[in-house]
């Protein structure tokens, strides 16, 4: 039953960020156009400011399939109601917290944002920051329950429910923007939506998983022991806030809201290359969470590693490679001839992750042996380097200077440092790791053979040779890593679905 919630969760995920990415092809360009580059810059700030808000979580979500874990290999039942109740205090109380904090904000949103805003842009960023906060505190709360969900591996579910989310949320927006409702229903349907979620996650919780809460007698030193765990995810936490958020913040305050639209495309696309990676590992947290706790040896984790590090990097190597290709057409088709900066601004930003983002279960590892203290400290120092490197690179070169000033802290914090941690520390072989990713290296030779090719003799300026170009490309590289680079593993994974749906058709 767990391994086919897995397997479908896997799928499910993934069929979800194709919704997102055909959301994005069709719905973005006209929502750009709709809004125009200012607004949905000043769009792209406020949310880069309020998501500043979602280190209050403090970690805590994270930290919850630890201890989970440990109660249910001792069949604690009690344990595990108590913990659930902890967590829903937590979260309830740090979403109180988050709508004070976020009050205070809005009363105060010239000095949040800096003179880079004219009066009816500030007018505008009050509303949207207060509605974006409400929604930040129900996400919060939901927390508590979808920590349940992950817990008990129901994937499906909780899959399905993020399907539903990506399939509605730009029917409901559309034809608001249509209206001329800008932002402010583009922040309204999303709450809405985050609403929905909330109360169904409480009714599956309680109606299907059967989920105690037990808020009697609460457990301090218990508190006490996942603050200590926590801690360090907390730090990690402002991190990525730090990478990922600080230079929409300094371009606002520095440029204005059409260099914070610009580099917001950007970042868009490296968001959807960042999930693409995520759906998968997040999957596995649960059984990686088992496995230390059943004191599983280094080697059986480091085959886990470098196989999910492996099926993420088959999948990864297409999207990478095919925007060197194709990007700077696709965006200027996509989004317009005005956002054609965010083609370069996004190679600074998606190549220094690929290495990190085909390594991330080990996050996973390293919090289930209670090993990322050193990670955290180390990527704090990069990260608040990255600031002091950012602001000079903004005043050189505008808004590519924001994106040159993170790809530096990526590739000395997560490529060079966390490898050496993984040998090193966690005891992952990265010698064996990466002999088993350069074994794509043939592959990947063919295909780029093939994207010059294509590049050479299709005018890809157009619209149709652009997707032709994509889909011959596609195929290109589907057929090197058949013949090239996938093991018998990774075909048998392909293999075996095709061989079923097969037989079935043959039947009838």
């Amino acid at each position: 039953m767990k391994i086919n919630q897995l397997k479908t969760g896997v799928i499910l995920s993934y069929i979800t960020e194709a919704v997102n990415i055909l959301s994005g092809l069709f719905y973005t360009p006209v929502m750009l156009r709709l809004l125009g580059i200012n607004e949905y810059g000043l769009y792209q700030l406020v949310h880069s400011v309020v998501s500043y808000l979602g280190v209050l979580s403090l970690g805590f979500g994270a930290g919850y399939m630890r201890f989970y874990s440990r109660f249910k290999a001792q069949d604690d039942q009690k344990g595990i109601a108590k913990l659930n109740g902890m967590f829903l205090i937590i979260f309830s109380v740090i979403a109180v917290v988050c709508l004070l904090c976020g009050g205070v904000m809005a009363s105060n949103v010239r000095m949040v944002f800096g003179d880079g805003l004219t009066d009816a842009e500030l007018s505008k960023a009050r509303i949207l920051l207060s509605m974006m906060v409400v929604n930040l505190s129900a996400t919060f709360i939901n927390s508590a329950f979808k920590c349940q969900v992950t817990a008990h591996e129901n994937f499906v579910f909780q899959r399905c429910l993020g399907l539903f989310k990506a399939v509605f949320n730009p029917f409901l927006t559309l034809p608001l923007l249509i209206m001329g409702c800008g932002s402010v229903a583009m922040v309204g349907v999303t709450t809405f939506i985050t609403f929905f979620a909330l109360i169904t996650d409480i009714l599956y919780c309680i109606k299907k998983l059967k989920v105690k809460f037990y808020f009697r007698q609460f457990d301090f030193s218990l508190l006490k022991e996942m603050w200590v765990f926590t801690f360090f995810i907390f730090i990690n936490m402002i991190v990525d806030q730090l990478n990922w958020s600080i230079d929409k913040v300094l371009l606002g305050r520095m440029i204005g809201t059409g260099a914070v639209g610009i580099y917001g495309i950007a970042a868009q696309i490296n968001s959807m290359y960042l999930h693409f990676s995520s759906t998968v590992s997040t999957v596995f947290i649960p059984r990686v969470n088992m496995m230390i706790a059943q004191n599983k040896d280094d080697k059986t984790l480091t085959d886990l590693f470098t196989k999910v590090g492996r099926f993420q990097f088959l999948i990864l190597g297409l999207i990478i490679t095919g925007y060197v290709f194709f990007g700077k057409e696709f965006i200027s088709l996509w989004a317009g001839s005005a956002y054609m900066d965010a083609y370069v601004i996004g190679l600074f930003l998606m190549i220094p992750v690929t290495v990190p983002l085909i390594q991330n279960l080990g996050i996973e590892i390293q919090r289930a042996k209670n090993m990322h203290k050193a990670r955290s400290i180390v990527y704090l120092i990069i990260a608040i380097s990255n600031i002091f490197v950012s602001i000079p690179c903004i005043r050189a070169w505008g808004t590519l200077g924001a994106a040159i000033g993170t790809a530096i802290s990526l590739i000395v914090g997560n490529c060079i440092f966390m490898n050496y941690y993984y040998h090193c520390r966690i005891k992952l072989n990265m010698f064996y790791f990466w002999v088993n990713i350069f074994k794509f290296l043939p592959a990947v030779c063919v295909s780029l053979v093939g994207g010059v090719l294509i590049r050479t003799f299709l005018p890809l300026e157009k619209l149709l040779f652009l997707i032709c170009g994509i889909v011959i490309y596609t195929l290109i590289y589907a057929v090197a890593m058949w013949c090239f680079g996938m093991n018998e593993y990774e075909k048998d994974l392909i293999k075996k679905p095709v061989k079923k749906i097969g037989d079935k058709i043959c039947k009838k």
